[in-house]
């Protein structure tokens, strides 16, 4: 989106709309259609980022009619709308809602698909532009896809595009992930393929590079002369709720890091580069997930840690044990909680160590990367009343409150040299003001606009999975004896203290 450079002011309109085309979301009666993708879409058409020529399909089992899913769809919006709804504009854009009831197992469904999208496309001017939005179970992916090509509905002829974006998991581990590619390549073009992840909307993230590369001052510190470590939490302070099927044949490792955490280790950690195009960047991300030194299984036990939550307090309010969670095995080994140390091995980062950390139930949410530099030199302080020099932290605020802050120390008024730590804080709502959104928005404008730099690549899937995949055969053989081994509201096992407290570093105190 173009914004102008004024100081805390965003130009209207924002930039160009998406391209037409017609948006087909597979599993529509899902939580995901009405808590995140259609209030998306609202808000990128009340930003005129959306197309005149647009509109939704809603595919699923349940049997509905276009104007019994629109009645739906607007009675959702009234619990799920990230800001009030303006009724002429809702009222166009729900008139854009259509649905089809089938099973994505059923070759004839595609049939009665492809005939509603030729209709649409008469209708609406989408000029034959598809792009299927599989909201669905992972194992379903390919099989949708394989359907998908043989009903002609992904061929590009004539000027037309057809996009598929894809949720995460994609793979269980790294055969899996390389059988999916190997699957859903038989039918698309890397090119059609957009492998989402939903942390990339948000605006830190997205700053990330800008903030590296537009800011002379920081560039050329980031680097292992003047960078001690970094830290990464993606932390959550809720439990597993009604996905315990799902959550226990997935875990915290499998769930969060070859994805969301690796995304934000590759955006803080890649080279500049050469342009801001989609393979660009991509091409550095998957050098630095290349670099990742590998862990041997001895390393596992000594570099990884892994918990999971016994019942305790989140907030005030008494919360159960993860295996006391709905549909959890009351004997299960599932981690919850994964704490790492990693190492980059190229120029930029030899010997600077990466901590990553994230969990459930734990005390609050937040996600952040925090950059921690090296020490000053003590020499010139030891006269003084100084006791030690605290170093310089610079923390990329993601979520819940978008930011970034930076301490440094500064003398306190008076006779004497005390030193006292400053904070530099800045906060996206307060200087931008707030932008309804549920993060979903840019990624799916993007997706519109055919631009894939913030969608993962098939190689990056690959190499994310490799990383990781040894620290999953060492668990599955030798499962955990102690779980529960942290309590609901702390910030996780006492190992992941240990972990840091070894090198002679803590944890970042977070505040949610």
């Amino acid at each position: 989106m173009d914004r102008t450079e004024e100081k805390g002011t965003v130009s209207e309109p924002l930039g160009k709309a998406g391209d037409p085309c017609v948006m087909v979301i597979f599993g529509a009666s899902g939580d995901l259609t009405k808590r995140k993708l259609i209030p998306a879409l609202y808000n990128l058409a009340s930003e005129r980022l959306l197309s005149r020529e647009f509109a939704v399909v809603g595919f699923s089992r349940s049997a509905m009619s276009h104007e019994e899913f629109r009645e739906k769809i607007s009675e959702e919006m009234k619990e799920f709308a990230t800001s009030s709804l303006d009724p002429d504009l809702w009222n166009s854009f729900v008139q854009r809602l259509y649905y089809l009831p089938g099973d994505i197992q059923d070759p004839n469904a595609y049939q009665r698909l492809q005939a509603l999208l030729l209709e649409l496309d008469k209708n609406h001017d989408t000029r034959g532009n598809y792009l299927y939005y599989l909201a669905t179970a992972p194992d379903l992916f390919s099989h949708i896809i394989q359907q998908i090509g043989e009903a002609g509905l992904a061929c590009e002829e004539n000027g037309c595009w057809r996009r598929v974006i894809i949720e995460k998991p994609f793979g269980r581990d790294i055969e899996s992930a390389r059988s999916l590619n190997r699957e859903i390549r038989k039918v698309l073009s890397e090119s059609q393929i957009y492998r989402i992840d939903h942390y990339l909307g948000k605006e830190t993230v997205q700053n990330i590079m800008v903030f590296r590369l537009a800011n002379g001052i920081f560039e050329p510190i980031w680097n292992r002369r003047y960078i001690d470590h970094v830290q990464i939490t993606v932390a959550e302070d809720i439990g597993v709720g009604e996905r315990g099927d799902y959550y226990d044949k997935a875990g915290a490792l499998r769930d969060m890091v070859p994805n969301h955490i690796f995304q934000l280790l590759t955006f803080t950690a890649m080279e500049p580069p050469i342009s801001f195009d989609a393979d660009s960047v991509r091409d550095e991300q998957v050098k630095i997930l290349r670099a990742i030194q590998s862990i041997s299984p001895e390393e596992v036990l000594r570099y990884t840690v892994r918990g999971q939550y016994g019942e305790g307090a989140v907030k005030g309010q008494r919360v159960p044990a993860y295996r006391a969670e709905p549909s959890v095995p009351s004997g299960s080994f599932t981690e919850t909680f994964v704490a790492l140390k990693l190492y980059i091995d190229n120029w930029r980062w030899a010997n600077v160590p990466f901590y990553l950390r994230t969990g459930k139930r734990l005390s609050c949410r937040v996600t952040e990367i925090a950059i921690q530099f090296k020490q000053a030199p003590f020499v010139l302080f030891r006269k003084t009343t100084v006791k030690h020099l605290k170093p310089n932290i610079l923390v990329l605020h993601i979520q819940p409150d978008e930011g970034i802050s930076l301490n440094f120390g500064a003398k306190i008024p008076g006779p004497l040299v005390r030193l006292g730590t400053v904070d530099m804080k800045f906060k996206y709502e307060d200087y931008f003001g707030r932008t309804p959104s549920t993060g979903h928005e840019r990624l799916l404008y993007d997706c519109m606009l055919g631009d894939a730099t913030l969608f993962q690549r098939a190689d990056m899937v690959e190499a994310g999975w490799s990383v990781v995949s040894t620290i999953q055969d060492v668990w599955k053989a030798l499962p955990h004896r102690k779980f529960p081994n942290y309590t609901a509201g702390t910030w996780g096992p006492q190992e992941a203290d240990d972990l840091m407290a070894k090198d002679g570093r803590e944890w970042r105190k977070c505040n949610g």
